[in-house]
């Protein structure tokens, strides 16, 4: 297998960061990170809360950054941020793909692959048809830390915010799933999720101060204050 110099498109979340656990396992190199920053939270293709915190979680990784504010809320909007995100990275790091968390999306990953194409490079998609129920397992036996920090679906409630997965709680969300027809990983939005710890984080991100912020459907576990600390 030819080892590839990668960036990986980096949200902070369970998909994201899984994704680059996988294909550093892998043996490939992960030159640098791109944040996309959307306009606001009915972002079609990027997460939206407490992307702030991506430079502390990079910094974790010791992996270099690269931020991107997308100015305008349409589809295209975004399209065109993210192909000039992939140009600057393949600019500055010379990459030669590009990493994305998807799992059952063909709408994003046809965007991902078509852009990636237009430009010369790789799609990489480690998750892609992943069998969910296993996936979400195994982010627990990869000593994944992962905490909820937003929901927009029927069936999760403000209870949810802030929450870790752990056993108990995935399989509360399995069940809540099947009843009420949300996506169990979450890829269609219905939950936002943060990797506070895990194997490739050299430090953890310890949370000082947050708010839950809920309107009586849908809420954001604000993150207000956060530390890396040794493990």
């Amino acid at each position: 297998m030819e080892v590839m110099r990668l960036a990986s498109l980096y949200s902070g979340g369970k998909d994201s960061t899984y994704s680059i656990f996988n294909v550093k396992q892998m043996g490939h190199d992960i030159s640098c990170l791109i944040t996309m920053h959307p306009w606001a939270d009915d972002s079609l293709l990027f997460h939206y809360p407490n992307l702030c915190l991506t430079k502390y979680l990079a910094d974790a990784m010791q992996i270099p950054l690269i931020e991107f504010i997308i100015n305008g809320r349409s589809k295209e909007a975004e399209l065109d941020a993210l192909e000039k995100a992939i140009i600057q990275a393949r600019s500055i790091y010379d990459i030669q793909g590009i990493v994305h968390g998807g799992i059952s999306s063909k709408f994003q990953k046809d965007i991902f692959e078509r852009i990636c194409s237009k430009n010369q490079l790789e799609s990489v998609a480690p998750l892609w048809k992943v069998q969910p129920i296993q996936y979400m397992y195994r982010l627990l036996d990869n000593n994944f830390n992962i905490k909820i920090v937003g929901v927009s679906a029927m069936g999760l409630d403000r209870h949810w915010l802030g929450r870790s997965l752990d056993k108990v709680s995935i399989g509360e969300l399995e069940y809540l799933s099947k009843k009420f027809g949300f996506n169990f990983t979450f890829e269609g939005g219905e939950a936002e999720t943060l990797v506070v710890d895990c194997p490739i984080f050299r430090k953890k991100l310890d949370i000082k101060k947050a708010n839950t912020l809920w309107d009586g459907q849908r809420g954001i576990f604000e993150i207000l204050e956060v530390e890396l600390i040794s493990k």
